[in-house]
C-alpha cells in the first residue's frame, strides 16, 4: 500500500511539473534497443531538426549561419562541423543574443554549478527538462530502480525558509530523504532509515563518508539496488569501502546543467553516451565538446564543457547489449573537501553560497576558493565588490560553515582560465 501511494504521488507530481516526462521515457526505452546504425540515424535527424530551428530563431546563430553560408532549412552534418566551438565565457557573453530571457511557455530557471567560477543562468523549456529527467530514469531502470522507491539524497539545499519548504514538499513527493553535510551526528541519524532505502544518490564524497561510518558500526544494509554518484570524481578508494558496506559500487551519472545527461553507467560498469540527447566530440586534448539537441530554449551547440574524457574504441561492445558508445574515463571532475576546524564540507557548498546570492539579489559573482590551512578559506573574486557585498557573502557562508571556517575575501584577483576546466576550489591540503 505504501509503495502504491509513493507511486501515485510521484506520478501526480510528474504530471504537474513535467507533463511530457513519460512520453520521453517511453521513447528512450524503445530506442535503447536500436542498433548503432539506427541510433546514429535517429541522432542525426534530431540534430538537423534542432539546428534548423536554432538557425531561424536565435539572433546569434541566425547571423552566424549567414556568415558561414549555412541554410538552416538544408543544414548538413558538414555544416555542423563548421560551427565554431564555444566556451562557457563566450556562452555567457552571448546569452542575450542566444535566447529570450523568459518566454510564455513553461520553463524552469537553471544555473550551472560554477566549477569554473563563472555561474551561467538560463531557462530550460519543459520538454528539455522532461527529457533530461527521463534520461535519468532510464539509467535507473538499468539497475532495477523505480523512481518512487524510498531513496537517500546527498545534495544541496537552500537556506531560505520558503525555498526549503518547497524542497521538503518535493522530497516528500519523491519519497526522498535529503542530507548535505558530513556531520557525524547527521550521518548517524540515517542508520534507522537505511533498511527502507532502495537507492542512494548524490555527492560521492558524502556517500563515502557514510560508508566509512557504517563500516565502523558494523552495519551492512544489503537491500539497496543502486548507489549513484554525480558532480564529483569517484575515487577508487571510495568504491572499495562503498561496495564492502552496501554491496554495490558507485555508478556514475555524467552531465551538467547546460548539457543535460551525457552518459550513464549500466549494470556492466560501462558509461554509455546518451545518443538520443547529445552529440559528443573530443578535441586533440581529449576535452569533451557537447551539443544538446533538446536545448530549444537556450542553444548549447559545440560547447566545451571543460572536462577531459577518454572515449572507448568504436568497436568496444558492452555485455549489457546497449549499442551506445562508451566513455571509458572522466578526468576533469575532482571532488575535494573543504576542511573546517571540526567538520568537512563538500566543495560544492560554495556553489550554494553564491547561488543563493544570485537568486536573492540578482548579483553574479565569479569566484575561486583556495585553502592552504585547515579552518581557513580564501575567496578570490574577479570583480571589485563593495564592503556591503563582502558582508553579504560572509553572512551567506555563515549559514553553512558557521564559525568553523575563517573566510578571507580578496577581490580584483586574476584566475583566468588556462587549458581545461578552472576549478572553483583549489586545496593544497592532502
Amino acid at each position: 500500500m505504501y509503495m502504491n501511494l509513493s507511486k501515485i504521488l510521484f506520478r501526480i507530481g510528474a504530471k504537474y511539473r513535467n507533463p511530457s516526462l513519460w512520453n520521453h521515457y517511453s521513447e528512450l526505452k524503445k530506442t535503447e534497443k536500436y542498433s548503432f546504425e539506427e541510433l546514429k540515424a535517429y541522432q542525426e535527424f534530431h540534430l538537423r531538426k534542432y539546428l534548423s530551428y536554432v538557425g531561424e530563431t536565435s539572433v546569434y546563430y541566425k547571423d552566424l549561419f549567414q556568415k558561414l553560408g549555412i541554410n538552416p532549412k538544408t543544414i548538413t552534418l558538414k555544416d555542423f562541423f563548421n560551427i565554431p566551438v564555444i566556451s562557457k565565457s563566450e556562452l555567457l557573453s552571448r546569452k542575450s543574443e542566444s535566447y529570450q530571457e523568459k518566454k510564455s511557455e513553461k520553463e524552469f530557471l537553471c544555473e550551472t554549478s560554477g566549477t569554473s567560477g563563472e555561474v551561467l543562468t538560463f531557462y530550460r523549456n519543459e520538454s528539455w527538462d522532461s527529457f533530461n529527467r527521463a534520461s535519468m530514469l532510464r539509467g535507473y531502470s538499468w539497475h532495477g530502480v523505480k523512481p518512487w522507491e524510498s531513496n537517500l539524497y546527498f545534495w544541496g539545499y537552500n537556506t531560505d525558509v520558503s525555498e526549503r519548504r518547497k524542497i521538503r514538499f518535493l522530497d516528500f513527493l519523491l519519497n526522498r530523504y535529503r542530507m548535505f553535510d558530513y556531520d557525524e551526528k547527521s550521518l548517524f541519524s540515517l542508520e534507522k532509515k537505511l533498511p527502507k532505502v532502495k537507492y542512494i544518490e548524490g555527492y560521492s564524497s558524502v556517500i563515502y563518508e557514510l560508508a566509512k561510518l557504517m563500516e565502523k558500526r558494523g552495519i551492512n544494509p544489503k537491500n539497496l539496488k543502486m548507489i549513484k554518484g554525480t558532480s564529483e570524481k569517484i575515487y577508487p578508494h571510495y568504491q572499495d569501502v562503498v561496495k564492502k558496506v552496501f554491496g554495490h559500487k558507485i555508478v556514475s551519472e555524467y552531465g551538467a546543467a547546460e548539457t543535460g545527461i551525457i552518459a550513464f553507467e549500466c549494470a556492466e560498469g560501462n558509461m554509455h553516451i546518451n545518443m538520443e540527447g547529445v552529440y559528443v566530440e573530443t578535441d586533440e586534448n581529449n576535452e569533451i565538446i557537447v551539443t544538446n539537441f533538446h536545448s530549444y530554449s537556450f542553444p548549447i551547440i559545440r560547447y566545451k564543457l571543460g572536462d577531459s574524457v577518454i572515449l572507448a574504441p568504436g568497436d568496444k561492445k558492452c555485455k549489457c547489449g546497449l549499442q551506445h558508445p562508451i566513455i571509458e574515463e572522466i578526468n576533469g571532475r575532482i571532488g575535494k573537501s573543504i576542511l573546517g576546524e571540526n567538520k568537512k564540507y563538500p566543495s560544492l557548498t560554495l556553489y550554494y553560497v553564491f547561488k543563493n546570492i544570485y537568486l536573492k539579489h540578482k548579483v553574479q559573482i565569479n569566484y575561486q576558493a583556495h585553502q592552504t590551512e585547515k579552518g581557513k578559506l580564501d575567496i578570490w573574486l574577479k570583480e571589485d565588490v563593495s564592503e556591503k557585498m563582502k558582508d553579504l557573502i560572509l553572512l551567506e557562508a555563515y549559514k553553512y560553515f558557521e564559525t568553523d571556517i575563517d573566510l578571507n575575501i580578496l577581490h580584483r584577483t586574476n584566475f583566468r582560465q588556462k587549458s581545461g576546466k578552472l576549478r572553483d576550489f583549489i586545496t593544497t591540503i592532502d
